[in-house]
């Protein structure tokens, strides 16, 4: 009969584990074990060449709100042409359809990485969009569908400038010309992005300006076996951070402020963002919405103040493009840090985040920031701890005892719970005591799961020996070729470490139950193998911590009955 549970229970947790896979696949994520299966990503008429996205947003049906941004149908192209510019920070191309910033590559060099290391953010390719694009609306005026002309001037930041200026003009629409200027600043990931708006016509006009981020659904590279957001957001002071998935805007279910005065609108993925940031105290509505399937945008319209003929109008507003560096983003803009995603936990992930962030400071290193911080949280708990290790350590004492309780009154479950209670109250044992102290610690445990996956200040960091970098799996090993997993040294002492724990702990009654939890150090060590060596470093100080802790304790519960004794 055992032995049939047993079975049961591997068929139970293998299926669990497929199903999850097969979730996360349905959901455009990588899959747990077939990492090269192609991902939804948006379909190749709206990622195709250049431009080739502006096409497919002008026939995409707007919202009310938005209605006009782009013209229902188009004239034929008029050739275009990419700009290459560079600066300090940045590498990257303006599409002069548009003026749209369709490259951007982040010269964000990591500790343990090499010099040359980059991220490209925005891209426009046959297989994925991401682009940032302006233009004006509520006439026949100039948008992301029309060639602006390049104004002559340098296109690279050079070692004795501080900024590098790039315009460009658009051709006369509606009685409509439009300048539209990038401003890039010497060690800022911020643009400042200034559209001056000319009224050569003999009407006076009344445009709406918009701003707007169109990304496809693609998934980017992450830790297998985690989660994290990938999306649009929107922010204000009244409603504060909206995060919308794509999944509820495919089925028009997408929760946010329409109308503000402040805020800003952003695309998260894992470690960097993107964001438009219109001027404080500037009316303006926001909107999220499918272009087409698997391409989407978010953005504000901003009304600009009629312009009479030979009158012009600026419309100005800044562009974070860069990694999600906690404190870098406090000083941009009000909320922006919160693109550095902790979901539920924010609340404590941030002072957490906050403490690691000043340990760091005194050590120099990442990887002894985990542990010091890891010590710190078991010594506050300790009280906590031991609680929950001495109720534990009571259970084990009188565990034989409570045995031959249930088999004594097996055929009589009310005589044998009535003589376990009996047993717990001569005893003084509480069997929940030892479970209500960890319940308090576990949001603690999960914030500080969350601070390690989410913090960018992990990415290439190192730690000591084989640790060259915090944010990837810890491969020391090799790698298994059945499931495509890196072999580390610290999920295996993660799994020795749980193994520990498990034999310090009372035994299930349940001898199938029992095997179960001798079972789960080697089913979550597979796990493990995926997950970012930083995040692995954290359960082997905290496991290799609890096992001293529980074992201190338990040697000075059973000295304390020995004296008496003698």
């Amino acid at each position: 009969m055992d032995i049939k549970r047993t079975v049961l229970w591997v068929i139970f947790f293998v299926s669990a584990v497929m199903l999850f896979d097969n979730w996360q696949r349905s959901h455009g994520r990588p899959s747990m074990f077939f990492p090269n299966v192609t991902q939804t990503s948006a379909p190749s008429a709206a990622n195709g060449t250049p431009g080739a996205a502006s096409a497919t947003a002008s026939t995409a049906t707007l919202p009310a709100a938005a209605a006009g941004v782009a013209p229902a149908t188009t004239a034929p192209a008029a050739p275009a042409q990419l700009v290459n510019f560079s600066t300090d920070v940045y590498e990257g191309q303006i599409d002069t359809r548009g003026g749209t910033l369709a490259k951007l590559v982040l010269k964000y060099p990591s500790p343990g990485k090499g010099a040359d290391e980059s991220v490209t953010l925005f891209d426009q390719s046959p297989s994925h969009t991401y682009v940032a694009r302006t233009g004006l609306f509520g006439g026949d005026f100039p948008n992301h569908n029309d060639v602006f002309t390049p104004v002559a001037g340098p296109t690279s930041l050079t070692a004795d400038q501080n900024t590098l200026k790039l315009s460009f003009e658009s051709p006369e629409k509606g009685g409509v010309k439009v300048v539209k200027t990038y401003t890039f600043t010497r060690g800022s990931y911020v643009i400042g992005v200034d559209e001056k708006i000319d009224n050569v016509g003999t009407a006076p006009v009344s445009p709406t300006a918009y701003m707007e981020l169109v990304r496809d659904g693609e998934a980017v590279d992450g830790p297998r076996f985690t989660h994290t957001f990938l999306g649009p957001a929107v922010y204000s002071d009244q409603k504060h951070f909206q995060k919308i998935t794509f999944s509820d805007i495919d089925k028009k279910k997408a929760d946010y402020l329409e109308t503000a005065d402040n805020g800003w609108v952003a695309m998260v993925q894992h470690y960097f963002a993107s964001a438009w940031i219109p001027k404080e105290g500037t009316a303006r509505k926001n909107y999220v919405e499918q272009l087409s399937p698997g391409l989407y945008r978010v953005g504000v319209q901003q009304a600009v103040a009629t312009i009479a003929p030979g009158q012009s109008a600026d419309v100005s507003a800044r562009l974070f493009a860069g990694p999600e560096e906690q404190r870098m983003l406090e000083g941009i803009a009000p909320g922006l840090e919160l693109v550095k995603d902790y979901g539920w936990v924010t609340i404590i992930a941030k002072p957490l985040f906050w403490l690691l962030e000043k340990i760091h400071g005194l050590v120099g290193n990442w990887g002894w920031a985990i542990v010091l911080l890891t010590l710190l949280i078991k010594a506050v708990f300790f009280p906590l701890s031991a609680a929950s290790y001495k109720s534990m350590a009571r259970m084990k004492e009188i565990t034989p005892r409570m045995q031959a309780l249930r088999e004594r009154f097996k055929s009589d479950p009310q005589k044998m719970n009535a003589a376990l209670m009996e047993l717990y109250k001569t005893e003084k044992v509480n069997p929940f005591g030892g479970c209500l102290p960890v319940v308090i610690q576990i949001p603690v445990f999960i914030s500080l799961y969350w601070v390690l996956l989410a913090s960018v200040e992990m990415r290439g960091a190192p730690w000591i020996l084989w640790i060259h970098d915090l944010s990837a799996p810890d491969s020391l090993l090799g790698t298994l070729p059945i499931l495509n997993a890196p072999i580390g040294l610290l999920p295996i002492l993660m799994a020795v470490s749980m193994f520990v724990q498990t034999k310090l702990n009372p035994t299930p009654p349940d001898p199938v139950q029992a095997k179960m939890m001798m079972f789960m150090p080697l089913a979550f060590s597979v796990m493990f193998f995926f997950f970012p060596a930083g995040l692995v470093l954290y359960y082997v100080v905290n496991n290799v911590l609890s096992i001293a802790q529980q074992y201190y304790i338990t040697r000075t519960l059973g000295g304390a009955k020995k004296k008496p004794a003698a």
